[in-house]
């Protein structure tokens, strides 16, 4: 897409220096350099799709379980379309489209947040994009390769996940899990963006320089960490409310029984 390789600018030599700089600041070579600087304009396109999809299922309703169809659809697409240079626009689109059929999946819960508490949605968005870039940019500082072992710890944590939910299926004790779930799951997926952006490094200093694949990797993190921290901040304004509520009730209470 022309607007990516517009996008990339904004991160290289021809816009702000910020994000060059701290490029700089790492021991990658000058060509992984420039290749990190396409997957992060590549990321930041792809957000911007979902967050289209979310405006779009406010709009229109359309997204739910056909939202999620679609997701699986181009996900699966693209993992069987080659990486080759013919195939680079295709392979941008289909994560383009997985990008706006998830947020049309998460439109439901967009709406529902910017009904009841509009300042959390904001707070999610932006700790997100907070936490993702101080992370991310600590995974290109730090040390080459050294967080790649992360890789089978945090599959091996989200296999547990998958088998407590399937035990919960027939054994009930949903909330529990659900709970752990929220919190562990939020730090499981801020470890897959150090290990994901340093296994970007790292097959880019090998010669596999696959932005689109990249990309995916840590739009799927970004959204892991956003949904998990939109539900964990929802939850807690919830329950301010909740006991704002119980307060006023008592203070009415206290004045009826005073009158009396």
């Amino acid at each position: 897409m022309e607007f990516v390789d517009g996008l990339s600018s904004v991160f290289g030599a021809r816009g702000p220096r910020t994000f060059d700089s701290l490029l700089k600041f790492t021991d990658l070579s000058p060509s992984t350099q420039r290749h990190m600087q396409k997957v992060y304009a590549t990321l930041a396109v792809t957000l911007l799709f979902a967050a289209a999809g979310c405006y779009i299922n406010m709009l229109t309703g359309v997204g739910g379980m056909l939202g999620v169809l679609g997701f699986m659809a181009c996900t699966i697409w693209l993992g069987f379309t080659p990486a080759l240079p013919s195939t680079l626009r295709k392979r941008e689109g289909l994560l383009m489209g997985a990008a706006l059929c998830q947020g049309t999946s998460l439109g439901p819960l967009v709406n529902l947040t910017y009904t009841l508490h509009p300042g959390v949605l904001l707070t999610a968005f932006l700790g997100t994009a907070a936490i993702f870039l101080c992370f991310s940019g600590a995974a290109l500082l730090a040390r080459r390769r050294s967080y790649l072992f992360l890789g089978g710890m945090l599959s091996s944590v989200l296999a547990v996940f998958a088998t407590m939910r399937l035990v919960t299926w027939f054994t009930g004790g949903g909330a529990a899990l659900f709970e752990a779930e929220l919190y562990l799951g939020l730090l499981v997926f801020l470890g897959y963006v150090l290990y994901d952006t340093q296994l970007a490094v790292e097959k880019a200093e090998a010669g596999d320089r696959d932005t689109v694949r990249a990309a995916q990797d840590l739009f799927i993190d970004f959204m892991a960490v956003f949904v998990r921290l939109l539900v964990i901040l929802l939850r807690n304004a919830g329950k301010r409310d909740e006991e704002e509520g119980r307060d006023r009730r008592r203070s009415r209470g206290g004045r009826r029984r005073t009158e009396l």
